[in-house]
């Protein structure tokens, strides 16, 4: 395999991490029944906070911790307001994303395009050795391998334990999960403050490593929408979401070698939205059936496996606030 394209395969692996980091976050989220609509504005201004307390304290741990804490106020404030206050979580969620990101702009302005601390690179001893594997997995920053453990932790979480299981429970059926003695709306909060702190993360993960710094308008600027889309498309599933988020890392490379071809002459408008083209036909062909059609041909162990990892149902009680406890 040559350098360059090993090279390729190892920046979408990075610049896909705060995806997967906010996705995750939001799947959490919605798996207990919460739509958290502030993603977007929740990155931007984690991303600015976490910069700013990082470049006045010196200190990356502060930065990460600051930025997390933007992000589980405004998750907060979803919660409170759904469970609390009744109100719609759509409609709060898509005022507070458009609140967050105006705040972040007006308070980052004078921190805007100065360079302050980044969280290093850090190849993980022997794995980074491994050849073709090692360069594209493991020669990252400690966001990319937190990354991974993060997807497979909230996997096992989810499937693999009873807490768990009372977890999609309450984005499911939360009469039945209250009836056996979960504290739904309790637990809701939690969750949804859980969900909200990592998308403050990957709005740290930004501005403190994979577009460093600040600026106006933000550089993530939309990539909260996409996480929104990549838990839809995700299907809720922890692996699924991960896929989703490399697989739009991907596009947009793509989308960029061709904008860099001189000999491709295509407009860049349509560049631009290639990503979204792609994953909207994809979800298409798996909602419409056509991709259940091509697994027949498949032996039928693969078939089951696949279908099930395929499969993409919502939360049924996903935006529906409980009235118990």
């Amino acid at each position: 395999m040559s350098e360059e394209l090993l090279n390729a395969l190892a920046a979408i692996v990075a610049n896909a991490t705060p995806l997967v980091i906010a996705s995750i976050g939001e799947t959490i989220t919605e798996r207990a029944g919460v739509i958290n609509l502030s993603v977007d504005g929740s990155i931007a201004l984690s991303a600015m906070m976490g910069f700013a307390a990082a470049l006045v304290s010196n200190s990356l741990v502060i930065g990460l911790l600051v930025a997390m804490a933007a992000g589980a106020v405004m998750a907060l404030i979803v919660a409170f307001s759904s469970i609390q206050l009744r109100q719609d979580q759509v409609a709060v969620g898509f005022v507070l994303t458009l609140l967050a990101a105006d705040l972040a702009q007006f308070l980052g302005q004078d921190y805007t395009r100065i360079p302050g601390p980044q969280i290093p690179h850090w190849p993980l001893p022997i794995l980074s050795d491994i050849p073709i594997i090692g360069h594209i997995f493991f020669d990252h920053s400690i966001l990319v391998y937190f990354s991974f453990v993060l997807v497979i932790v909230v996997w096992f979480w989810l499937f693999r334990t009873r807490p768990g299981m009372s977890h999609r429970a309450i984005g499911e059926r939360p009469e039945a999960a209250f009836a056996r003695g979960a504290r739904v709306n309790r637990l809701r909060y939690v969750y949804t403050i859980i969900g909200g702190a990592l998308v403050g993360l990957a709005g740290a993960s930004y501005s403190l490593h994979f577009k460093p710094g600040w600026s106006v308008p933000p550089a993530m600027r939309g990539d909260g929408w996409i996480a929104l889309a990549i838990v839809i498309f995700g299907g809720w599933h922890p692996f699924r979401v991960v896929l989703g988020a490399y697989l739009f890392a991907a596009l947009r490379a793509l989308s960029a070698a061709i904008q860099g071809n001189p000999d491709i002459q295509i407009p860049l408008v349509l560049l631009n939205g290639l990503p979204w083209t792609l994953m909207v036909i994809t979800l298409l062909l798996v909602s419409s059936g056509a991709i259940e059609r091509l697994l027949l041909i498949l032996p039928r162990p693969v078939q089951k496996h696949l279908r099930s990892f395929l499969r993409s149902d919502q939360p049924k009680a996903l935006g529906t606030p409980f009235e118990g406890g």
